[in-house]
């Protein structure tokens, strides 16, 4: 038994920056976490496994589709599917031991075990009760499914035995059209898998831009995936080997099955604070079974705080790193912030999509004035060396100051390119700062700044 100036309550990426910052601060830290390894889902079973098999799916998919065109003549690879495995899993040891250098590095300790909160200022693990004038809860989600469907992460998996498949499935339908969902279908699709998405709304990734969101439909059925939208999914039957998925079109009621060899569930996420016992402590949630917080990430019960995906907001591993960030330094007596406004969302298919701020949707809805810069990649000559001329940068500024609002991209390396514009953002840039700033050429990053210029006189490339 020890007394903390801070205990922190799960290890993924919201809760071991939130400890290495309090370090930083000079607070005396520990980290509960049950895994045998840290990280969380995000460096275990999520977001970094999910982009190793990204990378390699992409590499062979470049082999057999880019290659000849470049004059690098042979046989296209075979996969190795254990050896796919191997490769993700030496990724995601790579990320877990540097993780566990840096509460080395930084004197955290790191308390092995399931977290209970039998009171205010304590957290017992295993027999063992510790002290702690704070604690924050930073214990993450799990995925969620739909009522009537069982998961046995054999035929019927989520993301995390979607990660871990004995072998490559012949067919697979994939329950939700969201991130986790496309990106993984992405993987088995390059694969050779005969991949479908069903999808309840009438169209994939919700909230996004339309815009985008009907370009990027357009570009996986053109990858080979089949896309069913505005389609409720019923039942899922694994009586006879094989998956078979009954769904039932909105627009009219009619019904249709689907037959595969495996059907990933994402249908999304939900906090996981199984065992905590906050119910007997009175710790507040919402109607959507989330912790309420305040504006500092304090919950009703005095002491106790909470992040990520524990607490409303976007599901997303930055957002919960900020959020550990701005805790440390409230508990420190600092000025902690997070500005919701300018958290980037990025797809890692192939082609990226990446998006920052307001949508055009969201700026009708509210009634504000704006303006469009677009430019395609296909007027990008980096981009065309790399066969990756599909997709577009899309800025929407205000209409009279134009400071950028809002951005959209569609197309190679997305998740970086958007966050020049984050940047732009946080300090309340506008399209036409962009557009007088140098960019190196040949880059892709040049197509932001196009767009940028499209928000002016126009582009000078298109």
């Amino acid at each position: 038994m020890a007394n903390y100036d801070v205990i922190i309550i799960g290890s993924g990426p919201g809760g071991y920056v939130c400890a290495i910052r309090c370090a930083q601060l000079g607070l005396k830290t520990a980290c509960v976490e049950g895994r045998d390894t840290l990280g969380g889902t995000c460096l275990n079973i999520g977001c970094i496994p999910s982009k190793a098999l990204l990378h390699a799916s992409h590499m062979l998919h470049e082999a057999e589709h880019n290659f000849a065109a470049m004059g690098l003549k042979g046989k296209a690879p075979s996969v190795d599917w254990s050896a796919m495995l191997a490769y993700k899993d030496d990724v995601i040891a790579q990320n877990t031991k540097g993780i566990e250098f840096l509460f080395k590095k930084n004197k955290i300790d790191w308390i092995k075990g399931w977290a209970t909160i039998p009171a205010a200022g304590q957290v017992k693990v295993g027999d063992e009760v510790h002290t702690a004038k704070n604690i924050v809860i930073a214990t993450g989600s799990v995925p969620s499914t739909l009522p009537g469907i069982t998961v046995d992460e054999k035929t019927v998996v989520t993301s995390t035995g979607a990660l871990a498949l004995p072998k490559i499935p012949k067919s697979m339908v994939v329950i939700g059209g969201g991130v986790i969902g496309l990106e993984l279908g992405s993987v088995y699709a390059r694969l050779g898998s005969a991949v479908t998405v069903v999808e309840f709304l009438d169209g994939l990734i919700p909230g996004a831009d339309a815009e985008i969101a009907r370009t990027f439909q357009r570009m996986l059925k053109k990858q080979g995936l089949e896309i069913i939208t505005g389609a409720a999914v019923q039942t899922v039957d694994t009586s006879k080997g094989k998956a078979k998925v009954t769904y039932k079109l909105r627009k009219d009621d009619s019904e249709a099955t689907l037959e595969a060899e495996t059907v990933l569930v994402a249908t999304g996420r939900k906090p996981y604070m199984t065992g905590l016992g906050l119910d007997t402590l009175g710790v507040k949630l919402t109607p959507r079974g989330q912790i309420e917080t305040d504006a500092h990430w304090r919950t009703s019960v005095p002491g106790i705080y909470a992040i990520g995906d524990a607490i409303p907001g976007p599901m997303l591993a930055h957002k919960a790193e900020d959020e550990g960030t701005a805790v440390a330094e409230v508990i420190a007596g600092q000025h902690g912030h997070v500005n919701y406004g300018i958290i980037p969302g990025v797809i890692y298919t192939w082609p990226e999509v990446a998006s920052v701020g307001e949508t055009e949707e969201t700026l009708k809805a509210a009634g504000r004035a704006y303006k469009v810069g677009k430019f395609s990649f296909m007027g990008n000559g980096r981009a065309k060396a790399v066969f990756a001329g599909d997709g577009f940068v899309k800025i929407l500024a205000d209409k009279d100051t134009d400071r950028i609002l809002g951005c959209h991209i569609i197309g190679p390396s997305a998740g970086d390119l958007i966050h020049e514009i984050c940047v732009a953002m946080e300090f309340g840039a506008a399209a036409e700062d962009v557009a007088r700033t140098c960019h190196a050429h040949p880059t892709f990053s040049e197509a932001v700044r196009e767009a940028a210029l499209a928000c002016g006189d126009g582009p000078i490339h298109a």
